[in-house]
């Protein structure tokens, strides 16, 4: 069983930072890719950040200069540092992890979603 617990949202006034962690479990696991999605109030679920095994990045169009993606592979942990918030950054974000086990192969595992709300 993967498990994947994000923390860190929270409010903040626009132009201000957070930033996201989110930690993957479980027996004998093997992390690939990593990244963050988020979803808005009434919009489909978008891809915000990911990140390879080796530190390749890829943003969305929409946070590249003001997010940055990274990870520690020893903590099987990636974090998302977030600066000049904007309102339309508010929605839930949620981690993934592609990960294969002693038993199974490499599947896209989501945490459950920490909120991040950007005030005006």
């Amino acid at each position: 069983q993967v498990h994947l617990v994000e923390s860190g949202g929270g409010l903040v006034q626009a132009g201000g930072s957070l930033r996201l962690s989110c930690a993957a479990s479980g027996s004998s696991i093997t992390i690939d890719n990593m990244g963050w999605s988020r979803q808005a109030p009434g919009k489909q679920r978008e891809l915000v950040a990911a990140i390879s095994p080796g530190g390749t990045t890829n943003y969305a169009d929409s946070v590249k200069g003001r997010f940055t993606i990274s990870r520690n592979n020893a903590k099987n942990t990636v974090y998302l540092h977030m600066n000049n918030l904007k309102p339309e950054d508010t929605g839930v974000y949620y981690c993934n992890a592609t990960v294969a086990t002693m038993h199974a192969p490499y599947s896209i595992y989501w945490g459950k979603g920490t909120s991040v709300t950007v005030s005006s």
